[in-house]
């Protein structure tokens, strides 16, 4: 029997057997795959656009990714790192001082990825890959903020009545949303006042607003 004459694609090299000039050549097609994607969007963006972009060849490319869509997992994967890393460590924080930290961490990762950000959220509408990966790393992000809130809670600073997961979950909702529509829809907000409001909701929802005017132990 004849052998097919149809090439299979090679599988990119792993990222740690890359020489540095290699992996400089992947971080400047990642690079380019972002600001393409920020153009155009997603259904539109196609390789040669990123190579271009790189100003690679169209076959370097294949050398590092498989495809768009391999590009684009990696930097969504990477989007949300920086989205939900830690937040910085606040000495001797109290509950809201921590929450606040937190809060204001992500804000300002949200302000540095909105354009990217505007684009993950559009292919998680059709896409059941990207849409799976929003959600666990959303997962993540409300499984920290349940533990926290669960710890305050047994600490008695917390309101005791609220479901940890849930609390985490409404508080993510509410952040998200406000944000996408401030950054990312554009609508109109004096910056200043709507980050104060939702650390002051956030605060008020979980009854650490005040330190000790509130009665956190209540049933």
């Amino acid at each position: 029997m004849a052998k097919s004459s149809v090439n299979t694609p090679t599988a990119p090299a792993p990222l740690e057997s890359l020489s540095p000039r290699g992996r400089a050549t992947r971080d400047a097609l990642l690079d380019a795959a972002q600001r393409v994607f920020e153009r155009v969007g997603f259904l539109e963006a196609r390789v040669e656009l990123i190579a271009q972009e790189a100003a690679v060849s169209y076959g370097t490319f294949y050398r590092y990714f498989l495809s768009k869509e391999d590009v684009f997992r990696e930097l969504s994967t990477r989007l949300f790192t920086d989205m939900h890393a830690r937040e910085p460590s606040v000495s001797q924080a109290t509950p809201v001082d921590r929450l606040i930290a937190a809060n204001r961490a992500y804000y300002e990762a949200y302000r540095r990825n909105a354009r990217m950000m505007a684009i993950v959220e559009q292919v998680a509408t059709f896409n059941d890959e990207f849409r799976e990966l929003r959600h666990h790393h959303r997962a993540q992000w409300i499984d920290r903020t349940s533990a926290a809130i669960a710890r305050w809670q047994q600490d008695g600073h917390a309101r005791r009545d609220l479901d940890p997961t849930m609390a985490a979950r409404t508080m993510a909702a509410m952040v998200d949303h406000s944000l996408y529509l401030w950054l990312v829809q554009g609508e109109d907000a004096d910056e200043v006042a709507l980050l104060d409001t939702l650390d002051e909701m956030c605060l008020g929802a979980l009854g650490l607003v005040g330190h000790d005017e509130a009665d956190p132990t209540r049933a």
